[in-house]
């Protein structure tokens, strides 16, 4: 397995982020890969998402102020999503928002009965200060319509008021996520299942130290369910990611901490069991990059490949189209407080040698 190394001059950030071919060498060989931007109109984008629906191309990502709050200290990001037939041209189909909430997170997913879903959260603040969360989906037939947004509901009821279904997965009729909480209670982290993307059935509660929180599923042909799941560092606990692996019905899990801390993270398996995972990298705090990793079923990961990004920057959609690895991502654009949504084409020669 051969590491691919790419070298770029943080002086030319501004420059790469064009879309001009870039060049990443291995040594087998070296391989043309694109950044392009595609949404910078406002002043803070992020938090993606990447889907294929009906042989178009569909990004999601929340647009605000900045990752947060606005200058008068409101918390009030909306949700936009972009359409492309080519992966070229992308055009919004979808700006919503809602009254007094941060919309945070929107991720793409497709039902069984073939509509697009949208999940996100939904974060209310009061004098900068979180007081709640509740999860919100949208439907839409054609992906240009959507429904108007509507609160997820749990069974049970988690006892934290701050809850958050981060991602949704869906293995034939029914989808599955997992949702982290944070209070009075105590931290949480569930595994729910539902059959119509809006009701949640309590699969498994997991036993938590330190922080769990952002989490995403995938699943193998068999039906054996993946997890990857971000934790953040309190105190001594540990900060780095957590890998795990359970038959149906998922309720018996064999748990790995990774060798890395992640976040934002997204991850796909190709058809030889290859794992490819986008997330972010805080080698250096002040100037975190967006990073792939490739891994195995196991949960062994290394360092492969680097965007061209900086510090504000993750949260990726990662779709395989032909043979290559599509990849939306934000990142800050060269300019203090401003993030823009870039998508990368990679071939996925490139990333599994």
């Amino acid at each position: 397995m051969k590491k691919i190394l790419i070298i770029v001059s943080a002086l030319l950030l501004p420059v790469l982020f064009g879309c001009a071919p870039k060049k990443a060498a291995t040594q087998e060989g070296t391989y043309t890969y694109s950044v392009q931007k595609i949404w910078d109109e406002g002043t803070h984008a992020a938090f993606t998402s990447l889907i294929e629906f009906n042989g178009k191309y569909y990004c999601s990502f929340r647009e605000g102020y900045s990752h947060i709050f606005d200058e008068n200290g409101n918390a009030e990001g909306h949700i936009r999503v972009l359409e492309s037939t080519d992966g070229e041209t992308w055009e919004p189909v979808l700006d919503k928002g809602i009254e007094g909430i941060d919309c945070r997170d929107p991720k793409l997913c497709v039902t069984p009965d073939g509509r697009i879903m949208v999940l996100f959260g939904g974060s209310l603040y009061r004098d900068r200060k979180l007081m709640s969360q509740q999860g919100y989906v949208m439907f839409s037939k054609d992906g240009k319509t959507y429904s108007e947004p509507e609160k997820i509901v749990y069974d049970p009821k988690p006892e934290n008021t701050s809850n958050w279904l981060w991602r949704v997965t869906w293995n034939g009729n029914t989808g599955y996520g997992v949702s982290y909480g944070s209070g009075d209670e105590g931290r949480t982290l569930i595994l729910y299942e539902t059959s119509d993307g809006i009701n949640y059935k309590h699969v498994k509660a997991f036993d938590v130290e330190g922080f769990p929180n952002e989490t995403t599923l995938r699943f193998l042909p068999d039906g054996e369910m993946l997890m990857m799941v971000r934790y953040d560092d309190y105190g001594d606990k540990d900060s780095r990611g957590e890998w795990g692996v359970a038959d149906a019905p998922y309720t018996d899990w064999n748990l790995k901490r990774m060798g890395i801390k992640i976040g934002g993270q997204d991850f796909l398996v190709l058809g030889d069991g290859t794992v490819l995972a986008g997330t972010r990298s805080y080698a250096i705090g002040n100037h975190c990059k967006t990073i792939i990793l490739r891994g195995n079923l196991d949960g062994d990961f290394q360092e492969v490949f680097t965007l061209p990004s900086d510090g504000d920057t993750s949260y990726p959609g990662m779709l395989v189209v032909g043979d290559e690895l599509w990849m939306s991502y934000y990142s800050t654009d060269g300019v203090p407080g401003k993030a823009a949504i870039f998508l990368a084409k990679i071939p996925l020669a490139a990333l599994t040698r």
